[in-house]
């Protein structure tokens, strides 16, 4: 896809993924709008997957560590046809499939997580095993800026240099904000870039937000032969809405029906004005 394309699809999603939050009555607002960039460029692009073959083996793994922020998935899921779309309206309701973190008995997810930390030490497995067994895949494991908290990403870290493992590429949605307040009053990160170059892992810092970045950071990934490659991606939780950007408190909030309205509205907007940006070209 093109990158205007990419950036009309991405606010799609963004209004999916609302949608379904406000029907649900529940859902992680803020950081699904902070990684919809994010998981638009692989999906629709940076992966390679086979949606008629899900648990094809040469496939590209992706982890959603954060999996709290589950909605974007979900609704990028039902677009590709891992699932029908018609199954989001179920998010979150009793019995449903798509409850409110990733869940591996949907087609197109690798593993159940939630449990902040665990995501990067699996996905460290799973690329040791394709190097093992000469596999071609590559593995993206998304975590959360508050996640790095977790002592197991740090061993995780260590493992995934120790073991070269070129074909795994970290990605931190770095919107500096969690359930409580900021990262840096909750637990100091910074200098973040630094840790993880210390850790033996190339970084790349970027703006997580454009689609532009994203897209030639993946493409170019790795960088270094022997070196597993972490994408400090710099977001704005609650980004495309613009009540809901740099708020803390759409960490966990749900939309009114006059919120979504208007987030819906201007969502809108920013696809008419890329689809009219499109046709001048």
């Amino acid at each position: 896809m093109e990158i205007l394309d990419l950036k009309i699809k991405a606010a799609q999603i963004r209004k999916d993924l609302l949608t379904i939050i406000h029907r649900a009555k529940t859902g992680h607002t803020g950081g699904s709008l902070s990684n919809t960039d994010i998981l638009t460029a692989l999906y629709y692009e940076i992966m390679n997957i086979d949606i008629t073959n899900p648990k094809w083996e040469e496939r590209d793994r992706f982890i959603a560590s954060k999996g709290h922020s589950v909605e974007s998935l979900w609704c990028i899921l039902a677009d590709l046809g891992f699932f029908p779309k018609e199954e989001l309206e179920t998010y979150s309701q009793f019995g449903t499939r798509l409850i409110g973190h990733p869940n591996n008995k949907v087609p197109g997810i690798e593993m159940n997580t939630g449990a902040l930390g665990h995501g990067l030490p699996i996905s460290v497995g799973i690329a040791l095993a394709a190097k093992r067994d000469g596999r071609s895949y590559r593995v993206f494991c998304l975590m959360g800026d508050g996640e790095q908290a977790e002592g197991s990403n740090w061993e995780a870290a260590m493992a995934g240099a120790h073991y070269k493992l070129d074909n795994l590429v970290g990605i931190i949605d770095r919107n500096g904000l969690q359930i409580s307040g900021t990262t840096e009053e909750v637990m100091g990160l910074e200098p973040l870039e630094e840790k993880w170059a210390a850790f033996g892992w190339n970084v790349i810092s970027i703006d997580g937000n454009s689609m532009e970045e994203l897209i030639h950071t993946f493409r170019n990934v790795p960088e270094i032969e022997g070196k597993p490659t972490l994408v400090l991606a710099n977001t704005i939780k609650g980004k495309g809405v613009s009540f809901a950007e740099g708020v803390p408190d759409w960490h966990h909030r749900i939309p009114s029906d006059d919120e979504l309205e208007r987030a819906l509205a201007e969502l809108t907007q920013e696809i008419d004005e890329l689809s009219g940006e499109g046709q001048v070209r």
